[in-house]
């Protein structure tokens, strides 16, 4: 099975109608899949392109739903959600790709938006600089401190779902995520120094 973007985005987190989706999908209904598709596709997209890079991430994609799939008959819902589980998965399919390509060079975070092209020549210097910036000190934070700033930032998971994804509780993910910021807010005052 090849998924494909239709292109509609929904929030994070628990739906009603998504019991009835995954029940669907259990008993092999395409259109199920498909909509449990759609409705995570650009967050689990901008996940794995951040960690495996814009080339690899829609092979990555297909890789964790092919696995979702196959292991459906093992998700038990719970406060994180079917995103959560899948989530979960892309995060293993993310750590054997690196595993498999021996852990080349990562590309650039996607955690801030390109320069607006209707400001003047100096703004977009000046904004270009504070992304580089950004990205020099979101690189030298720990691969633990990028990884729970990518789903929770990037992937724009609840704690509850980033929990499920890295296997821990809330609570440690609330910690982790603060101190990673907190480690951020340090890199950055040095870059300016």
């Amino acid at each position: 099975m090849t998924f494909a973007l239709v292109g509609r985005r929904t929030r994070c987190g628990t739906d009603p109608g998504e019991s009835d989706l995954i029940a669907a999908a259990r008993s092999g209904d395409e259109d199920a899949w498909e909509e449990l598709y759609v409705r995570v596709y650009p967050r689990l997209f901008a996940y794995l392109a951040k960690r495996l890079g814009r080339s690899e991430a829609e092979d990555a994609v297909n890789e964790t739903m092919t696995r979702a799939v196959a292991g459906l008959s093992r998700y038990r819902p719970g406060p994180a959600g079917f995103e959560g589980w899948l989530f979960g998965i892309a995060r293993h399919v993310s750590l054997d790709h690196q595993r498999r390509t021996a852990r080349r060079p990562r590309h650039a975070p996607a955690l801030v938006p390109d320069p607006p092209v209707d400001g003047g020549l100096g703004d977009g210097l000046e904004l270009a600089a504070d992304h580089l910036q950004v990205r020099r000190a979101y690189e030298a934070l720990s691969p633990a401190d990028r990884e729970v700033l990518d789903l929770r930032v990037v992937a724009g998971l609840s704690v509850e779902q980033t929990a499920a994804a890295l296997s821990r509780r809330p609570g440690a993910v609330r910690t982790a995520q603060s101190r990673a910021l907190a480690r951020l807010r340090t890199l950055m005052e040095r870059v300016d120094d």
